[in-house]
């Protein structure tokens, strides 16, 4: 309340977006005070009646108490100061003010009232110091003794409700920090946090920083690969056009879980197990140089949608707080519906955050918004009942008339591999119908991950016949592309990639539009950065790029055109640059460096025979890498 009528600034917040702040501050606020509390409770609770027995425990209670308060109290001061300096919470960030504590502490000292905070927390201290002690001995005169079923009760009861408090939710994602980035309002989603949580959850991220005199060293590399402007820092690039179409075509990205090169029977798996992808290649843009920048779900969602590569070193870019608001493309298409659709919670990885706070207007579609909900396993609802909503939401704004562009996010294809027995006419492969000799010439793993790749093959072809149906298909541009491969075993075909490990980064990109573009294979070097500024290019869509992505179908870009991984080498990580069907790779702690010739059957290391490439391509490697890390916290949205 204090934050709302002194530090927010409400003009620009509606109504609905300021009442769903206060519900989430405050269930925020709830479960900080029962993490505080919880130990204090455990320690009750475990003493029982002997709480009471020795007034020690009673003083151990009040100096715990006494402290949590000065410590929480503390931390909203410092969050006041935070907020006023820097317009946003206290964060991990905080931690750089202590490499010079003499001049921080003199800052404080001469900008705040220092002094009277100390002696107003040493009086919160002396006024909780004798609530406790006054609530304790009070107990003591009322404490009565009870029978061990009622103490289980009051055990039992009191954890539950403490954990339920904690987890904060009826779903299967607990209460997490990305729900607080609701809005394009950076306000509104300041307000929802909890300083403290906030604190904590961005700390792992302390370090993730940018090395500015590395980044200005490699920036005129990545200017001159991307066509920036060569006089200034700027990664901006306005992308109009002369004529543009009078009816708006539609647009859906699906994610294609688990989904690589070396499974589908167009680029030559002799199990032949996916009529339809291959159908579609065929008769699209498929782009057979595509990788994603790291091989996990929730990094290529980042990088699709934020257009930058994922190179965070601990966990996800997703789950970083402070890089979670972006300029993106997805946030201009003016006049569209925009909408993403999952089978389980946007809760997960944090990917609400990424795309709630970072797009205007944006509908979720997730567990509990749909009609008819039976949970599959673990990711919610299972892709056909996933791409059969998603269906019926898209038809009825195409006869609603309204242009939409939309984000399907399928996860069927991922282990537990939850198969249906029987679903419209797909049955699931039998052991006895699969020659083990030409399972494992496949590279599958398992008869379960054969049937999983086959039920996604099987429910995108459904999707597109709801499409044909829904009367959207022709006016529409569909674009589907992997998260990342599967893991499978080594096989005749991408033996190179398997051994480089590079075989989960390597997926498919198909854009299928009938109407607007010709079948054609595209060579161009891409990745997820590339989504959005290709696809619209391709449609004529007026934008302005801040990312690292640039549009594939550009004549200009197949010379300059490379693929940028992230993945870990050694037990270190490591980020490679794929160019000219040459493979460079550096670790990042070790600083060893290889080179690469993808044509051969060999694991020669070439860069001593190739110098003046190995050093051409470690300058661009390193440019990429020292943008993105300059981007993750220099491409941020204007204040409103």
């Amino acid at each position: 309340m204090i934050f709302y009528f002194y530090s927010l600034q409400t003009e620009n917040i509606t109504s609905n977006e300021l009442q769903r702040a206060f519900l989430l501050g405050f269930r925020f606020d709830l479960k900080l005070a029962t993490i505080v509390i919880f130990p204090l409770a455990l320690f009750v609770l475990v003493l029982n009646h002997r709480f009471f027995s020795k007034k020690i425990f009673g003083r151990i209670a009040s100096f715990y108490l006494v402290v949590s308060y000065i410590i929480v109290s503390i931390f909203f001061l410092f969050d006041f100061g935070f907020y006023n300096y820097l317009n946003t919470r206290i964060d991990a960030t905080a931690m750089r003010f202590t490499n010079n504590l003499e001049i921080s502490l003199q800052v404080l000292l001469e900008s705040y009232p220092i002094y009277k905070g100390i002696l107003g927390l040493f009086i919160i201290g002396i006024f909780i110091f004798i609530i406790t002690n006054w609530l304790y001995n009070k107990q003591i005169n009322t404490s009565n003794y009870s029978s061990i079923k009622k103490k289980s009760s009051y055990f039992v009861s009191t954890i539950l409700l403490l954990s339920l408090f904690i987890y904060s939710s009826f779903t299967h994602y607990p209460l997490r920090w990305s729900q607080a980035f609701f809005s394009k309002n950076i306000q509104v989603n300041q307000f929802s946090l909890n300083p403290i949580l906030y604190f904590f959850d961005s700390f792992a991220f302390r370090n993730e920083g940018v090395d500015i005199s590395e980044f200005k060293k490699y920036y005129p590399v990545i200017a001159e690969n991307l066509n920036l402007s060569k006089d200034e820092i700027s990664f901006e690039r306005i992308v109009v056009f002369d004529s543009i179409e009078n009816k708006k075509m539609n647009l859906v990205f699906v994610m294609l879980e688990s989904l690589g090169v070396k499974p589908l029977g167009h680029f030559g798996n002799s199990m032949n197990c996916s009529p339809n992808f291959d159908a579609l290649m065929k008769n699209s843009l498929s782009f057979s140089n595509f990788y994603v920048h790291k091989s996990g779900t929730a990094a290529s969602v980042f990088s699709s949608v934020a257009g930058l590569p994922d190179i965070d070193d601990i966990e996800t870019a997703s789950r970083n707080p402070m890089i979670v608001d972006q300029r993106i493309l997805f946030d201009q298409f003016v006049g569209y519906e925009k909408l993403y659709f999952l089978g389980g919670s946007a809760n997960w990885a944090n990917i609400r955050g990424i795309f709630q706070s970072n797009i205007e207007g944006l509908k979720i579609f997730e567990e509990g918004s749909y009609d008819d909900e039976n949970r599959a396993d673990v990711w919610g609802i299972d892709d056909y009942e996933l791409f059969k909503e998603s269906d019926e939401e898209l038809k009825k704004l195409y006869d609603q008339k309204k242009p939409f562009v939309a984000y399907i996010q399928t996860a069927s294809n991922h282990i537990p591999f939850t198969v249906p027995a029987e679903k419209d006419g797909f049955k699931p492969l039998l052991k006895e119908e699969v020659p083990k000799e030409l399972l494992e010439k496949s590279g599958f793993k398992s008869l379960e991950q054969l049937n999983a790749l086959r039920y996604l093959d099987f429910n995108v072809g459904k999707f597109i016949e709801r499409a044909k149906a829904s009367k959207y298909y022709e006016n529409t541009v569909f674009v589907f592309f992997g998260d990342h491969n599967t893991s499978m075993n080594q096989t005749e075909k991408y033996t190179k990639e398997y051994d480089l490990n590079i075989q989960l980064q390597h997926v498919p990109l198909i854009i299928h539009a009938p109407k607007i573009v010709a079948p054609k294979e595209v060579k161009t070097y891409g990745n997820l950065i590339d989504l959005f500024p290709t696809v619209m290019s391709l449609m004529k869509i007026n934008h302005t790029n801040y990312t690292l992505g640039r549009n594939l179908l550009d004549a200009s870009a197949f010379k300059k055109s490379s693929s940028f991984v992230y993945l870990r080498m050694n037990g270190e990580p490591a980020v490679g640059i794929i160019q000219d069907s040459l493979y460079y790779t550096k670790t990042l702690v070790t600083k060893t460096t290889s080179l690469y010739d993808l044509r051969t059957n060999t694991l020669e290391d070439i860069s001593k025979k190739h110098p003046l490439k190995a050093s051409q391509l470690d300058s661009l490697l390193m440019a990429y890498y020292h943008s993105t890390k300059y981007l993750y916290f220099n491409n941020k949205k204007l204040n409103k």
